[in-house]
């Protein structure tokens, strides 16, 4: 009989949960609360609380084949930036292929996941819900948990002084919608966060001026690459060899180039891999343009103006939207199993809580990359369900403290302290780091002897997650095809109108390029496990 595995929560790392313990013969059943599938992604007029929320005009951050599922590619027709109907459209197509939704119970609170009273020989967990439609409370015993509640939930709201007497009308990202109604205001936008610079630079095209406030500053990223390409796909796991220090410098020349981060008030003291990363290509342009100005950090909030911390007013404020993030918890699981701390939380490589006696319970998804969240909400999940199925052991409690103390000890080295940084991780090194555990990660050296045109895209192309299809348990069939026609569904989408084509005149520096591209090869072949 296969082993029950309650899944917490049908956004993406929810379906991804579902969709892996069906590869290892798991018998899954998912809760929602909601009635969709999507989570965080589906668009609603009014905010809920409880309930993720996004602005009708939000587009995701990462392109689309960075993202994407690592055995069900998006269709070229979508574009590389999907905006969030279209991603919502890819998650329908993906739980449909492979029969997911018949696993989850919409409508259905998780209340509450404790150890069965067997738990100790079992590591079996009871797990309360309510269908909220019929109000009616029930208790399930499953095998094994998987938490995949996300993180963007409950907004974080800042307090500041003279705030309750502010005559305008204040409000948090989590409950902006749309621009509809801010039509000649001055707003104030706090925060510079991804939210915090959609917001500004949505509302600077209806409002008559709007303040974006910054208690740092921040580097911002775009998302149109060199050539036209979307900017995740521009770099490879070479860049890995790079020596931060130079690879700070790179980073900081590139985005300087697209505009002076000091002119333009931005420049913040700390490096680009100190924050996440912020992408937005309209902020720069709304500063241009004088409709959004860049301000200190808030000092106080007077009657009908705020002050900032650099002296400067601003008067006759009517709005003010607070872009301050969101605190995340676990309000279903004892403290004893998961303790949120301040948005920390000490989990096994983000995942598995330490001191448990059995590893069945799993959190998907509690993470923060430089990258795209999806292939690991995966990779986490197929490494999960194999610990499930006792097919890969977790190490001891001491080793699994120690790795975490570590982690904690170089994310407080590397990034600005801000509640915001508590979950961070890189994208490729990381990724890597689960894979090894699964047994996904190629052997670039021996694949640059076996299929060496494969082994090129692989580490001089994207990192893409059809990669960590190639071998191992879950191998998928069609990831070298996935690969190697990425670029076609790329390009797709944005050549709408045929052109004649031009031919690419490099003359001699191409054959410094290669020469160069050579002996980053010889290195890698040498030295790249």
């Amino acid at each position: 009989m296969a082993k029950r595995v309650a899944v917490i929560g049908a956004g993406v790392s929810g379906l991804i949960a579902i969709k892996s313990c069906l590869d290892e013969g798991l018998e899954p059943v998912c809760f929602e609360k909601g009635k969709e599938i999507g989570g965080l992604w589906n668009f609603h007029q009014d905010a809920t609380e409880g309930y993720g929320s996004v602005f009708r005009s939000t587009i995701i951050n990462t392109s689309k084949e960075f993202m994407a599922f690592s055995d069900f590619p998006p269709p070229k027709e979508y574009a590389n930036y999907m905006h969030n109907t279209q991603l919502i459209k890819y998650f329908r197509l993906y739980a449909n292929h492979f029969g997911l939704l018949k696993y989850i119970h919409f409508n259905m609170k998780v209340d509450s996941v404790k150890p069965s009273s067997d738990y100790d020989t079992t590591g079996r967990w009871d797990l309360t819900y309510t269908d909220t439609e019929n109000n009616v409370s029930k208790t399930d015993s499953f095998d094994s948990v998987m938490v995949c509640s996300g993180h963007h939930v409950d907004p974080h709201k800042p307090k500041f002084p003279g705030q309750d007497e502010f005559q305008g009308r204040i409000i948090h990202t989590h409950d902006y919608k749309v621009p509809q109604g801010y039509e000649d205001k001055r707003i104030v936008v706090i925060g510079i966060g991804n939210s915090g610079a959609d917001a500004a630079a949505e509302l600077a095209k209806v409002g008559s001026q709007v303040f974006l406030s910054t208690r740092r500053g921040s580097w911002v990223f775009h998302r149109v690459g060199k050539n036209g390409y979307p900017m995740d796909l521009c770099y490879g796991r070479y860049t890995q060899l790079i020596p931060a220090s130079i690879k700070i410098n790179m980073m900081k020349k590139l985005l300087n180039q697209r505009f002076d981060h000091a002119n333009y008030g931005l420049l913040p003291d700390h490096s680009p891999i100190a924050q996440q990363p912020m992408a937005n290509d309209a902020l720069p342009n709304e500063i241009l343009s004088g409709r959004i100005k860049i301000k200190a950090n808030v000092k106080q909030f007077l009657k009908t103006a705020i002050e900032f911390e650099d002296g400067t007013i601003e008067e006759d404020i009517d709005d003010v939207i607070m872009a301050t993030g969101y605190v995340f918890g676990f309000p279903f699981l004892d403290e004893s199993v998961v303790k949120v701390v301040n948005n920390g939380v000490s989990l096994y490589k983000y995942i598995f809580p330490p001191t448990l006696k059995h590893g069945t319970l799993a959190v998907i998804g509690c993470i923060q990359p430089h990258g795209a969240i999806n292939p690991i909400s995966e990779l986490q999940s197929r490494w999960a369900t194999r610990v499930f199925k006792g097919l890969v052991k977790l190490p001891s409690t001491d080793v699994m403290m120690a790795d975490i103390r570590e982690k904690k000890e170089a994310m407080a080295r590397r990034y600005v302290k801000s509640q915001r940084h508590t979950i961070q991780v890189d994208f490729i090194a990381y990724m890597d780091e689960i894979a090894k555990e699964i047994g996904v990660r190629p052997n670039f050296r021996q694949m640059f002897c076996t299929d060496p045109a494969l082994a090129w895209k692989c580490v001089f192309g994207p990192v893409t997650p059809y990669q960590y299809r190639l071998v191992g348990p879950g191998k998928w069939d069609g990831a070298k095809e996935a690969i190697e026609t990425m670029w076609e569904r790329v390009i797709y989408p944005t050549k709408s109108r045929p052109v004649k084509e031009l031919k690419n005149v490099q003359g001699f520096g191409k054959w410094k390029f290669l020469i160069f591209v050579v002996l980053i090869m010889s290195f890698l072949i040498t030295y790249y496990l």
